[in-house]
């Protein structure tokens, strides 16, 4: 579970209370229908106070366990990595200055970029309530993706739910003006096929640039997942306060937040030999690992006569590295 910092919860309760219940789950379900056909969900449709109070309330708590969950696996990857300054570009009401704060206590500057005034002044009223620094004190500045503008200048640059709102035409030129002054860059889609194709155009285009991959990729060649037949997605689970769940009007106490992404860097990370790519199969006395590898994509059978792959294979969960250490013939 990747749930909300208590002191953002809070905040954004008190924020959402502010409007009448029917107010919001009007906004949600337009906001939803927006985010399903992957078009932009920031002006004209964030209209209201009450429209992004509902945008935060909706989205805020899965972008935060997406990015939460990808930082972490970045950092783990990257243990002599421990950026300063952080620019979120496109942020909405910043919920990955709250992950990476919650990271990184290194970190000591947070700037977000955003469009939307609405949502940079919830946004900023949120942030007020942080116990992270970096995060009290963010920098909010209004602006537009701009390739032609300087670029972000930071130890970390994030971009999130954002390229699938950009013409196809413009995003080569953006990810290389966001990956030009960067120390690492993390760029996070919905894990749908068309999510995943723009991450792995990115991809292929931040290796041409010279960066290393660190995550999710085990490797540096052409993916070998089949385009058009399958995709690279991966899940973070989130619990659901009673106010998050009527939003959504739902009855689960948590949610199962899919997302594609591509984490890139300046210095040399420490890959994961491969990466799990599918819920491992657990059965009784041997786990079934579908694996991505520098060979390909395989799979592997771990089985209690390993010894301590095999407890690692149980323990073992999808989007999980695994070392070459653990790997079975």
């Amino acid at each position: 579970m990747s749930p909300l910092p208590e002191t953002l919860r809070s905040a954004l309760d008190e924020e959402l209370g502010k409007y009448p219940q029917n107010r919001l789950t009007q906004s949600v379900e337009r906001l939803s229908t927006r985010y399903r056909e992957n078009a932009p969900a920031s002006a004209p449709i964030l209209a209201s106070e009450a429209d992004i109070a509902a945008y935060a309330g909706y989205r805020m708590p899965a972008t935060y366990a997406a990015v939460h969950a990808v930082l972490t696996e970045a950092a783990l990857r990257t243990p002599g990595f421990a950026p300063r300054t952080q620019i979120d570009i496109g942020g909405g009401t910043g919920a990955a200055i709250w992950a990476a704060a919650d990271v990184w206590r290194s970190l000591e500057e947070s700037t977000v970029v955003e469009q939307v005034p609405g949502a940079i002044a919830l946004g900023r009223r949120l942030a007020g309530n942080a116990g992270d620094q970096a995060v009290r004190d963010s920098t909010w500045r209004r602006g537009l993706i701009d390739p032609t503008a300087p670029a972000p200048d930071a130890d970390l640059v994030t971009l999130s739910y954002v390229l699938g709102e950009l013409p196809d035409a413009r995003r080569a030129d953006v990810v290389h003006w966001l990956s030009a002054k960067a120390g690492m860059l993390v760029l996070i889609e919905p894990g749908t096929p068309a999510g995943y194709e723009r991450i792995v155009e990115a991809r292929d285009q931040l290796v041409e640039l010279g960066l290393s991959l660190v995550a999710p990729c085990p490797h540096e060649g052409a993916c070998p997942i089949p385009r058009g037949k399958d995709w690279c997605h991966f899940s973070a689970r989130l619990p659901r306060t009673g106010l998050h769940r009527q939003l959504k009007s739902g009855t689960l106490g948590f949610e199962d937040e899919k997302f594609s992404y591509v984490v890139a860097s300046r210095t040399t990370p420490e890959r994961a030999g491969s990466r799990i790519l599918r819920h491992p199969a657990k059965r009784k006395g041997m786990v079934s690992l579908s694996l991505c590898a520098g060979s390909g994509l395989t799979e592997t059978i771990v089985t209690k006569r390993h010894g301590s792959a095999y407890r690692a294979a149980r323990d073992a969960e999808w989007g999980d590295g695994w070392t070459s250490q653990s790997t079975v013939d």
